[in-house]
């Protein structure tokens, strides 16, 4: 399905996200919240309409509170996983190794960093459709394959120079249940979904570390918060690249000594791509179906950065999905259930 154009309040319409974004941008902004509590108390008018209304000054301090404490905690979220240090990242020089870059959310991806004139590898079985911007180039290659991985990354070398920042993108999903995939099925999910991410980190961290400069992003999903029924094992390879990345962030700071090596984890919902064109996934005001450009937009952002985080699109529905483990076993074994419907392959 095309893309619509991207337009206000979001390509997916109306959604609980374009509320929260709203609420965050009206009460929990501090620069907004702390002057207007200044006014409301140290101000002649704002002290008689305190008068009038006098619950709005308990709510302006809450709000106020709220919107610092946020603050700073995305101040400490942001300076600890990024280990207190800073880095420059000139994107003249970057190269950008892509997996899975000719189809989907990769493809939309390689386009805008294309765009920017941003050097990529994308790395796939088939070559990507349509036309592409002349820094973005194609290297056949079987990511689960270390080997070809390995004479994939001496092309790159040779013709690009040595890549800054891998995007593990790759992903596959077939809608079976436990019983009903069969081994190789399986085995072959994992080693794209996870396993790949190993080799392709084998191949490309060494550089990164080495100069202390760099940057890994791990395309998890949702799913890896939450076991979906009918994709057991798309959300157990989730699970465990969402492990992958927790500890490869651990590992660079303190095993390798290069903590300027970014890690960035990306969690999306279900998204309009062919990875789901079996499946029924919802498509609601908490949890929309979302299209690619959206998530591809949401990773480059965080890219241009340069610096670690986690994108999570849908927000409201990830939020859920993070806390789920703390939820009564009554309410996750329910959620569970009621997945099943909504993930019942055609």
């Amino acid at each position: 399905m095309a893309s619509p154009a991207k337009k206000w309040p979001s390509r997916e319409g109306f959604t609980a996200d374009v509320v929260g974004r709203i609420i965050q941008w009206a009460l929990l902004d501090p620069w907004k919240m702390v002057p207007l509590l200044a006014l409301a108390q140290y101000t002649v008018k704002g002290r008689e309409l305190l008068e009038e209304r006098p619950h709005a000054l308990k709510a302006l301090k809450a709000f106020a509170s709220l919107a610092v404490l946020d603050r700073l905690r995305a101040w400490l979220d942001r300076r600890i996983i990024n280990n207190g240090q800073k880095d420059h990242y000139d994107w003249n020089r970057e190269i950008v190794v892509l997996t899975g870059g000719s189809n989907g959310i990769g493809r939309q991806v390689a386009q805008l960093l294309g765009d920017r004139g941003i050097k990529v590898a994308i790395l796939d079985l088939s070559p990507p459709t349509g036309t592409l911007p002349n820094s973005v180039r194609f290297y056949q290659c079987d990511i689960t394959s270390a080997e070809d991985i390995a004479s994939a990354g001496k092309s790159i070398r040779a013709s690009f120079g040595r890549p800054t920042i891998l995007i593990n993108n790759a992903g596959i999903a077939t809608g079976k249940t436990i019983l009903g995939t069969t081994p190789e099925q399986t085995r072959r999910m994992f080693e794209v979904n996870t396993f790949a991410h190993y080799w392709l980190t084998q191949e490309f961290l060494p550089d990164m570390v080495a100069s202390n400069h760099g940057m890994v992003v791990t395309v998890a999903s949702q799913a890896g918060y939450t076991v979906t029924p009918n994709m057991v094992d798309y959300s157990a390879t989730k699970a465990a690249a969402i492990a992958f990345h927790e500890g490869l962030a651990a590992e660079l700071a303190t095993r390798y000594q290069a903590p300027r090596v970014r890690t960035v984890l990306v969690t999306q919902g279900f998204t309009r791509t062919a990875l789901i064109k079996n499946l029924t996934p919802e498509d609601t005001f908490v949890n929309p179906l979302l299209y690619p450009e959206t998530v591809a937009e949401g990773i480059v952002s965080q890219v241009l950065t340069g610096e670690s985080g986690h994108v999570v699109v849908p927000a409201t529905a990830g939020w859920i999905a993070q806390r789920l483990r703390g939820y009564p076993l009554w309410f996750q074994h329910s959620l569970r259930c009621r997945l099943e419907r909504l993930m019942r392959a055609d």
